[in-house]
């Protein structure tokens, strides 16, 4: 290569005069310019002084772009990565060999070189190395490709080794090409390359996948790490339900998310439906779903504040009580007429109030309402309710007050006091937000930002708290733990996670979109929990089985079990490390009918977890019903061969071992509580509810069944997931109840048979 000979060094490379310029280069991350941005990264050491460089990746630019700004000439856009990389290097003319002072054949050099590093570009990996030994001949006695210093010769070649990760792992084991390494590793430190090297990087990195579903991260106005406070407020006037859960866990989130504290405040502004058994359950939900939350308390801590702010209002004539019947009152609320009562004195208003707290016959027909507008378009500022006037003892303070505070007179009071933030409401309160605001400028009050999300809404579900508590009140259902409920604890208790629930929560996001989702979406995610942790057991229909004898039992292993009363068997057949169990095993063991009836005489199938048998007799009854089988063990036999793989449970009629019994189960499956997907404003949910909801089918168990706990989730081989409702004593004969847990296909997992299935 005689034209990249030795060349002389560089003369001063800025002495070019005094004019002050300025260069801003954007790019896409996800398409960088390298050598343009390597080149403008020695621009940047030889500015002219007084010059700027500026470079930095811009996610709206579709292409790279220059623009170079003189204050005498104006400005200059430069598109296309080969214009851009010479007009950065005549920004600093010896990047380009063109300085003054500077040797011709330099810029000669450089010309020849970019082309070069152009070729290079296009090559493959195999290609670009077999110019390796090439380039390191050429460097043997230089630092630089091109005279003395970094130029953009350099920036082009070190720019398409770069790209290919190939050539940059052997370069960096330099191995047979000890000059290139020199160089590539004196470029690749130098502090110019460093910004196109990261860019490069950025741009190979992996994105995250986009989550599906919903999404918490949306800002909250006015959030200070570290300060922002979030209140869930549950009236305790029911038991938690799937959808107060997603407004405990959004308050949660957002806590923990900025570093604050999320309260926990129970509402109990209406005795007449609250009580300490709501109270008590509710906290217990929160644990099980894994809430932080301060110390609870309660708006009833706040009832003698709140009656001052209430003799306040009316004292600065923002608020009145009105003796106006309440049919009438709702009917001038709706027409916009204002109450008689309006107009009165501030002194007869007091005075009503004072009737009101003393509980009187009188201050029972009152209701002290705000002094807003009766004209108002949002009809939830036409002068609504703050107090009414009740006789009913309060689970909490007793019979010390005779007056309580509306929700949404009391909430904006609350909230100011402990401190929150951020009031996270539902859009169902979006009407009521303008009263709130108007509580607090009126009583002067820290305000409080609103932030609103949808509501969960849940098909074939009613999540009213009224109508849950009929269905208990009713017996439709056992009680709020009712594993049909869509209460914490039923849901739970039907066989639902924790994890899953959370998980679901999560992909519903915090928008403000309507939330109609499906509950096969949350068992979807359940099954995904379980799947890999859940123990197997086999079990048979009790009423609905048929006999099978193995004429070879006590043959030897491995064709046969040598007489073996056990074996040892995983109890997850994926993963050894969950632990074993015993399988009672022996000459007389039990099948489904329903599987019997499909085989043929000389068909060989799986029994599950233990091997292959060989069908060798079917004896039938005269109706053609199969009331016996004989068989022959193959267990060296094929699996995969087999058409049939069926359950079975060794027989003890004998009764001679007690732990080689089988065990009575009962497995439960449950329907929705009600027929119609979505309740339609105007429909009687008493006309919707269905009929049968509960399925029993009895089956026999193996013995290994004795040792699931109540709460355990396993599975019932070819039957589906279950959760251990009630155990067996250790000891003790019975029959465990086991609940089926959905799996959110439409198909039942079940090969033997669903009644609820059938039933669809």
């Amino acid at each position: 290569h005689p034209a990249l000979s030795t060349l002389p060094p560089f003369a001063n490379r800025i002495s070019h005069g005094p004019m002050k310029l300025s260069l801003s280069l954007r790019f896409p991350p996800a398409n960088p310019p390298i050598a343009a941005i390597a080149a403008a990264g020695l621009a940047a050491l030889e500015k002219p002084t007084g010059s700027t460089v500026l470079v930095r990746p811009d996610g709206k630019a579709k292409e790279s772009v220059l623009v170079l700004t003189s204050p005498t000439q104006g400005s200059l856009v430069v598109k296309g990565a080969e214009a851009i990389e010479r007009c950065v290097s005549r920004f600093a003319p010896g990047v380009y060999g063109s300085g003054d002072g500077e040797d011709p054949m330099v810029g000669c050099q450089i010309e020849r070189m970019v082309v070069f590093a152009q070729e290079l570009s296009q090559m493959d990996e195999k290609a670009k190395m077999a110019q390796f030994s090439v380039l390191n001949d050429h460097l043997a006695c230089r630092s630089t490709l091109c005279g003395y210093d970094l130029t953009l010769a350099d920036c082009k070649v070190w720019a398409a080794l770069l790209a290919d990760a190939g050539c940059v792992k052997r370069l960096s084991k330099g191995s047979g090409v000890i000059h290139l390494k020199r160089w590539w590793d004196y470029v690749s430190s130098c502090s110019a390359f460093a910004q196109a090297k990261r860019a490069l990087e950025a741009s190979q990195r992996k994105k995250p996948a986009p989550k599906k579903g919903g999404s918490f991260d949306i800002p909250l106005e006015g959030a200070e790490m570290g300060k922002v406070v979030t209140r869930f407020p549950p009236e305790p006037s029911g038991y938690l339900h799937i959808g107060h859960a997603k407004a405990a866990l959004l308050n949660d989130y957002f806590a923990r998310t900025w570093k604050g504290k999320c309260l926990l405040r129970f509402d109990d502004t209406n005795p007449e439906k609250e009580s300490q058994e709501f109270v008590d359950n509710i906290m217990s939900d929160l644990k099980t779903l894994g809430i932080k939350h301060t110390p609870p308390t309660t708006t009833s801590d706040h009832f003698g504040v709140i009656a001052e702010k209430a003799e306040e209002m009316i004292k600065k004539g923002f608020a009145y009580v009105d003796d106006t019947p309440v049919e009438l009152m709702r009917e001038q609320r709706m027409n916009g007429i204002e109450s008689a009562s309006r107009k009165m004195s501030i002194d007869e208003h007091l005075r009503r109030w004072g009737e009101m707290k003393k509980g009187s016959e009188y201050g029972l027909k009152c209701v002290l309402r705000a002094k807003i507008s009766m004209t108002h378009v949002n009809k939830c500022m036409r002068d609504p309710a703050m107090y009414r006037c009740k006789i009913q003892t309060h689970h909490k303070t007793g019979d010390k007050y005779k007056v309580y505070p509306t929700y949404d007179f009391a909430c904006p009071i609350v909230d100011s006091i402990e401190g929150v933030t951020h009031a996270l409401r539902t859009v169902e309160y979006k009407d009521r937000d303008q009263q709130y605001n108007w509580f607090i400028e009126k009583l002067g009050i820290r305000p409080v930002h609103i932030w609103s999300y949808s509501r969960l809404n849940m098909r074939y579900t009613v999540l009213s708290k009224r109508k849950l508590k009929a269905f208990v009140q009713e017996g439709t259902v056992e009680g709020w733990n009712d594993p049909r409920f869509p209460t914490v604890q039923g849901v739970i208790r039907r066989g639902l996670r924790v994890d899953a629930l959370r998980e679901f929560i999560l992909e519903v996001g915090a928008s403000v979109n309507d939330n109609m989702m499906s509950w096969d979406k949350v068992w979807a995610i359940n099954k995904k929990k379980i799947d890999p942790v859940a123990h197997r057991f086999l079990a048979i229909t009790r009423d609905s089985k048929v006999m099978m004898t193995i004429t070879n039992f006590t043959e030897p292993a491995p064709v046969s079990a040598a007489g073996a009363t056990t074996m040892d068997v995983q109890l997850h057949p994926k993963n050894k490390g969950i632990g074993m169990k015993k399988t009672a095993i022996g000459d007389k063991i039990w099948l489904e009918a329903e599987d019997a009836s499909l085989f043929t005489e000389g068909e060989e199938v799986t029994l599950m977890r233990w091997g292959n048998c060989r069908i060798t007799k079917i004896t039938k009854d005269s109706e053609g019903k199969i009331t016996e089988l004989k068989g022959a063990l193959n267990l060296m036999g094929d699996v995969k061969k087999t058409k049939y793989k069926v359950t079975w449970i060794a027989d003890a009629a004998d009764g001679s071992d007690a732990k080689r019994q089988p065990v009575s189960v009962t497995c439960v499956e449950f329907d929705h509580l009600i027929t119609k997907p979505k309740l339609e404003d105007g429909d009687d949910y008493k006309n919707f509810v269905t009929g049968c909801s509960r399925f029993e089918t009895h089956v026999q168990g193996e013995p290994a069944l004795r040792n699931v706990r109540p709460g355990q989730l396993i599975q019932l081989e070819r039957r589906g997931y279950f959760r251990c409702d009630k155990a067996l004593e250790p000891g003790t004969d019975g029959t465990i109840v086991l609940f089926n847990i959905p799996t959110g296909k439409k198909k039942s997992m079940s090969s033997v048979g669903s009644k609820v299935a059938m039933k669809r």
